[in-house]
């Protein structure tokens, strides 16, 4: 296993060991230290004094990873791949982790991205080196910035910028104490800075910037987009690519943003192994088939303990207790730091547990106010004041929803005290103080009539289908977002084959026990045929449903199997979110793609698709009607900033999906026929389907970029598709133009998501652009 590059750490020298019986060799004179024993002795100092701050934070409680912030198994993996391959790193992760979980956590997502990507791309050594350990260090300068400052929920003052970009700084002085390698300090130095070195004052710009450098701003951007924040949820990986490509030449290296893509597009589970594998030297946690044996491997990692990241344990009963509960139940702890943070807390206030868990509780964290609408002052929190005199506080308060408007909630905080009397912290409940019923218990009503089928006890294909059509027409109407889960069991047949039927069909019932188990209150999980199985998730976007499948995916892989001889079995998932212009078989077609896509790229994965909904803004319309005879009914433009190639392999998804007839093909264009059927599910009954001509012109523009500066001006790809929409025939009933032009609009939305794509008008007032 290679060692990482840290220079002026020379080799410890060996132990003399005197054999029994024998004299010791003669003591020679001292030895004066040189500089680089005294920074070898420096570092011993620092790691000493890490490991005293981890024991004395054990002893006193203080957890730097509440079991709610992230599952052990996740930390045991975390533990490994540091230690195993980082030495003085480890320890400062472990300060960092500290100081602030989600930023190490945020640190360590980043490095194996970087180390990912380099394996795609075929890096040297050395290289790859460098990049994963700037990437790992890039916010360790977190440690000397003000914790209030790191958990701020809102606009950040002047004075709190400034202290923000201090973090660079803080970062170098820490790693130059213990690194001496310019080129990872260099690196650590750039990331961050934008292309276009706007606002920056280093003196490298460009291509100059090191390559490290604009890989781990593109890592770093990509991550914090696609995971939930406490001002925001987390975007699918589609939109988040789409903001880079948007980006690209301006805060990115915009060929650097197209390989990112590329990478992305290939196996994206295989790569984090490969990456994993190439740290510590052997794979983590390897799965084992349904006839091998679980290695010892896996049995060590799901048998570790780290008491540091641990915390407090609940008990299954507990957490499905707590998360069953139709109110918000919060604890924190004597620091006023958010240890728990329940279904129903985020189902009131749209905050999700893994954006709020390690967050001190404070008013302006949900945006808290009186009935009055007077903001309540952090100085002012009920939660402090019930911790400061040991005494119960109940409060009817406003707070922030999840649809952007307050909501009135009954506030009551609870003490919870030690044996000895001392104050632990206390226990918030938020009770749903509006009349009116959420989205969830009307999801709930639904579920409770569900048939069920009758070997797995869950939904039957009929009672899917049926539900599929409901959940997707609430969510449009509320206009909130929804995910389709697809799951199978991997190599089924040999399953049944080694083990018999009966033994297959208890892996089907397992499967379905583990689904339901894990699901939300509102949510649905149906038995689609065989061993495949489908969850819609209530109000869940594509990144939160791709989380879901993950966790789904590691519980399943750990449990064993008495009925097949104690071995364990895989499955693999694909995800989608609601998106504009979708009907059920729309949105069943695109998870299914998903899932053979995990499937082929080596099963046991996750695999997302999907842009999801996107909120119109625009107040004026963006289509244009014309007579129905002989004239679209929409013509537009769309521009996208992705390539030509990915808009074109994403329109094969639209055309798959939507069932599309392929009418003709030429140079620069398409021509599609396309029936209303498959845009829309809520038809008069009595109405006739509709066919659509779709016909669409690609071309690559050329948009002209540049800035204050001058620096990284020039052309850029993008692509442009002209759409004109029109019925096949000619002869539409009049009734029926306004209901017809609704429809066209609907395709046009689907296209429009599926190309991930803005109208032209919307990109026009900021590039010029000219066709190729």
């Amino acid at each position: 296993m290679t060692e990482p590059i840290i220079p002026n750490m020379p080799t410890p020298e060996a132990t003399i060991v005197v054999p029994e019986g024998k004299s010791p060799p003669v003591a020679l004179p001292p030895v004066v230290p040189s500089r680089s024993q005294t920074t070898q002795n420096r570092v011993a100092e620092i790691s000493s004094l890490l490991n005293a701050l981890e024991e004395a934070a054990s002893e006193s409680g203080l957890s730097a990873c509440p079991p709610e912030e992230i599952a052990t198994e996740k930390c045991q993996r975390d533990n490994l791949l540091t230690e195993g391959r980082l030495g003085i790193v480890n320890s400062l992760m472990k300060a960092l982790r500290f100081k602030s979980p989600h930023s190490a956590a945020h640190c360590l997502r980043v490095a194996l991205g970087c180390s990912s990507w380099a394996e795609h791309v075929g890096m040297e050594k050395r290289d790859r080196e460098t990049l994963e350990f700037a990437a790992l260090m890039h916010d360790i300068g977190k440690i000397g910035t003000s914790e209030n400052l790191l958990i701020n929920p809102n606009r950040l003052s002047p004075q709190e910028l400034a202290s923000i970009g201090r973090i660079r700084e803080m970062g170098l002085e820490i790693l130059s104490s213990c690194c001496g390698d310019d080129r990872i300090l260099e690196a650590v130095r750039y990331v961050g800075v934008r292309f276009d070195s706007q606002q920056s004052t280093l003196p490298l710009q460009g291509v100059n910037i090191p390559l490290a450098s604009r890989m781990i701003s593109i890592a770093d951007a990509f991550d914090s987009m696609t995971t939930d924040q406490v001002y925001r949820p987390a975007k699918s990986r589609e939109r988040a690519l789409s903001e880079l490509f948007e980006q690209g030449g301006f805060q990115f290296d915009h060929s650097l943003v197209k390989q990112f893509a590329e990478m992305l597009s290939q196996k994206q589970s295989a790569f984090t192994d490969q990456a994993s594998e190439h740290w510590l030297g052997k794979k983590v946690a390897p799965l084992s088939l349904p006839w091998e044996e679980p290695s010892a491997l896996s049995a060590s990692v799901s048998r570790a303990s780290d008491p540091i990241e641990q915390g407090p344990v609940r008990s299954w009963f507990e957490d499905k207790l707590i998360n069953a509960m139709h109110d918000g139940v919060v604890f924190v702890n004597a620091q006023a730091k958010i240890t728990l943070w329940s279904k129903g807390a985020q189902r009131l206030t749209g905050v999700t547990g893994e954006a709020a868990i390690g967050r001190i509780f404070t008013p302006s964290l949900l945006d808290m106010c009186l009935q009055t609408d007077q903001p309540i002052s952090d100085d002012a929190c009920p939660v402090a004041k019930s911790l400061i005199t040991n005494m119960q506080v109940k409060r009817r308060v406003l707070v922030m929803g999840r649809q952007g408007q307050h909501v009135a909630i009954d506030l009551h905080t609870i003490p919870v005290h030690s044996p000895d009397g001392r104050v632990q912290g206390t226990t918030v409940l938020l009770h749903d103080a509006q009349p009116e019923a959420s989205l969830e218990e009307k999801c709930e009503a639904l579920n409770a009539e569900v048939t069920k089928d009758p070997m797995t006890k869950v939904a039957n294909r009929a009672e899917f289908d049926r539900m599929l059509a409901l959940f997707i027409e609430t969510h449009q109407q509320a206009g909130q977002p929804c995910s389709l889960i697809m799951c199978d069991i991997d190599r089924f047949k040999i399953i049944n084959d080694t083990h018999g039927h009966q033994a297959g069909d208890e892996a089907i019932i397992s499967l379905a026990n583990l689904l339901s188990s894990l699901c939300r209150t509102g949510d649905l999980v149906a038995r689609y045929g065989g061993e495949e199985f489908t969850v819609i998730c209530a109000d869940c976007t594509n990144a939160d449903g791709a989380g879901r499948a993950e966790q789904f995916r590691r519980k399943l892989s750990e449990v064993q199997h008495a009925c097949l001889g104690n071995k364990r079995i895989t499955a693999s998932f694909g995800v989608t979110e609601l998106q504009a212009g979708d009907t059920p078989e729309t949105m069943l077609r695109r998870s299914d793609r998903a899932l053979l896509m995990a499937k082929e790229q080596g099963r046991n994965q996750v695999v997302q698709l999907g842009n999801g909904m996107e909120i119109e803004t625009k107040k004026k319309p963006w289509w244009k009607f014309a007579s129905l005879r002989a004239q679209p009914v929409v013509e537009t433009s769309l521009t996208s900033a992705v390539p030509i190639d990915i808009a074109i392999e994403k329109l094969r998804g639209f055309v798959s999906d939507h069932q599309a007839k392929i009418v003709s093909t030429r140079e620069n264009s398409v021509e599609l026929e396309v029936s209303s059927e498959h845009v829309s599910y809520d038809r008069r009954k009595g109405d006739h389907h509709v066919i659509f001509h779709v016909g669409m012109q690609f071309s690559e523009i050329r948009v002209e970029r540049s800035n204050n500066l001058g620096f990284a001006a020039g052309e850029y790809a993008h692509t442009k598709v002209d759409i004109k929409i029109r019925p096949k025939r000619s002869n539409i009933n009049k009734r029926r133009k306004a209901d017809m032009a609704d429809r066209a609009r609907l395709i046009q939305q689907s296209i429009k998501a599926y190309l991930m794509a803005k109208e032209s008008e919307e990109v026009s007032a900021q590039f010029t652009p000219t066709v190729s």
